[in-house]
C-alpha cells in the first residue's frame, strides 16, 4: 500500500532481518514479567508456579499461530487492527483494536519502568516516582533514535538479560542440589481446587510475562521479506520464552521460600545472592539492563500502532508522520512517552500487569476471530504465505475467553 500525500510521504525504513527481529521480540518479552513479578506469580500459586507459566504459553500458542498467518497475509503496523477490519470489515472495530493495542505497550511501557526502578533502588537511594520519569524519558529517546538503532542496542541488552536467566539456571544446577528431585511438587493433582486457584490466580500475572511476541506483527513495515521472517520470528520467540521461564521459576522457587518471594521488589538478585553468597550488583545490574530494555520495545510497539492507525485515516494524519532524519514518528512517540508518564506514576506494578492481561486477552480474542471469518470466506493467502489449521484459531479464541472469564470469576 502506497501513502505519499499529505505529509506521509516518507515511509519506514526495511532493514530488520530474522536475527534482529528475533530479539526485538525476545527483548520486548522478556523483561519485567519474570525479572520482577516472578515473586508475585510465586506468592499466589507456590510450587505450583511453574503450571502457572506453562498454562500462560498453552494459551499463547495457538494465538502465536494465529499473528504468524495473519502478519504473513497483512504485513503491516498496526497490525491488530488491520487483522480485525479484514475480517469483519469494520473500521469502528478496527479503531478500537488498534487502540487497545496501543494501550497494552502503553501500560507495559509503564509496568516495566516501575520493575525498573525498583532494582534501581537496589543501587541508589532516590525516590522511586524520579527514577521513574528518569527511566521512561531517556528510554522514549532512544526509541526516536532510528529503528535500527534503538533495537539493535536493545538487541544487545536482549542477549545480557538472556545471558542473566542462563547464568541463575547453571548456577542453580551445580549449587541446589534437589532441584530435580523436588520437581513432582510441583503437581498438586487434578482434585485439589485450592491449588489450581492459586494456578489461575498466577497464570494472569504469567500471561504478563509472555506478552509482546505478538507485537513483531507491528513492526512489519520495517521487516525485510516481512512474510517470511515474521512467521519465523513469533514462534520463535514464543518458544525460547517458555523453556527460560519454566526453569527460572523453578529454580527461584527452590532458592527462595514462595512467601517471601511475594515482598521481594528484585526477586532473581536475591535468588543470585542467596545461592552464590556473591554480591548481587552484577546481577542488579543485569536486571536493570532488562526491564528498561522492555521499556523502549513497548514505546516503539505503541508507536507504530499509532503511526499504522494514522496512515490508514483511522486517527490524525500527524501522527502518521514520519521525521526525515530519524526515520521514526516522532510525535506518535512522544505522546506514547507521555501517557507511559502518566500511568507509571499512577498505578502499582501488579494493577499494570493484570491491566496488560485483561487487554492482551481480548485483542487474542477478536484477532483470532478475525482469522476464523477469514478462513471462512475463503480468502486466499499470498504465494508462500504461512498458514495454520483451521482449528488453530478457534483454540486461540477458546482458550482466550476461558482464561478472562476464570480470572473475572475468581
Amino acid at each position: 500500500m502506497d501513502h505519499t500525500d499529505g505529509g506521509l510521504a516518507v515511509p519506514l525504513k526495511r532493514s530488520l532481518g530474522l536475527p534482529l527481529t528475533v530479539l526485538y521480540g525476545l527483548g520486548i518479552t522478556i523483561g519485567a514479567g519474570i525479572y520482577v513479578l516472578v515473586g508475585t506469580a510465586a506468592a499466589r500459586a507456590g510450587f505450583q508456579a511453574p503450571l502457572a507459566f506453562i498454562l500462560a504459553a498453552l494459551v499463547m500458542a495457538p494465538s502465536g499461530a494465529a499473528f504468524a498467518e495473519l502478519a504473513s497475509r497483512l504485513p503491516m503496523s498496526a497490525g491488530e487492527a488491520a487483522y480485525v477490519k479484514e475480517g469483519f470489515g469494520s473500521d469502528r472495530l478496527a479503531l478500537l483494536v488498534g487502540w487497545m493495542v496501543a494501550a497494552i505497550g502503553v501500560v507495559s511501557a509503564a509496568a516495566i519502568g516501575r520493575g525498573a526502578a525498583g532494582y534501581i533502588r537496589e543501587l541508589m537511594e532516590l525516590p522511586l516516582d524520579l527514577i521513574v520519569v528518569l527511566v521512561v524519558l531517556a528510554m522514549g529517546a532512544v526509541a526516536a533514535w532510528g529503528i535500527v538503532e534503538s533495537v539493535a542496542l536493545a538487541g544487545a541488552i536482549t542477549l545480557i538479560e538472556i545471558g542473566g536467566l542462563l547464568i541463575l539456571i547453571v548456577v542453580a544446577a551445580v549449587t541446589v542440589p534437589d532441584l530435580g528431585s523436588r520437581l513432582p511438587e510441583a503437581w498438586p493433582g487434578l482434585t485439589n481446587a485450592g491449588a489450581w486457584a492459586g494456578v489461575l490466580s498466577a497464570s494472569l500475572i504469567a500471561f504478563f510475562a509472555f506478552t509482546g511476541f505478538e507485537g513483531i506483527a507491528n513492526i512489519a513495515e520495517e521487516v525485510k521479506s516481512p512474510g517470511w521472517t515474521i512467521p519465523r520470528a513469533i514462534l520463535i520467540t514464543l518458544a525460547l520464552t517458555t523453556l527460560l521461564y519454566v526453569l527460572v521459576v523453578w529454580v527461584t522457587l527452590n532458592v527462595i521460600p514462595h512467601d517471601e518471594l511475594g515482598t521481594e521488589g528484585a526477586p532473581l538478585s536475591r535468588v543470585f545472592e542467596r545461592m552464590t553468597g556473591a554480591s548481587p550488583l552484577a546481577f542488579s545490574t543485569i536486571a536493570i539492563l532488562a526491564t528498561i530494555n522492555g521499556v523502549v520495545f513497548y514505546l516503539i510497539l505503541s508507536s507504530r500502532v499509532l503511526y499504522g492507525l494514522a496512515r490508514r485515516g483511522l486517527l490524525p494524519a500527524r501522527l502518521g508522520e514520519v521525521n526525515p532524519t530519524t526515520r521514526t514518528p516522532l510525535l506518535a512517540t512522544g505522546l506514547v512517552v507521555a501517557v507511559t508518564l502518566v500511568l507509571a506514576l499512577a498505578f502499582p506494578i501488579e494493577e499494570l500487569a493484570e491491566m496488560t492481561s485483561r487487554l492482551t486477552l481480548l485483542v487474542f480474542a477478536l484477532v483470532n476471530a478475525a482469522l476464523i471469518a477469514i478462513k471462512r470466506r475463503g480468502l486466499p493467502p499470498p504465494p508462500n504465505a504461512y498458514v495454520t489449521p483451521g482449528w488453530v484459531p478457534v483454540a486461540g479464541l477458546f482458550t482466550s475467553v476461558c482464561l478472562l472469564a476464570s480470572e473475572a470469576l475468581s
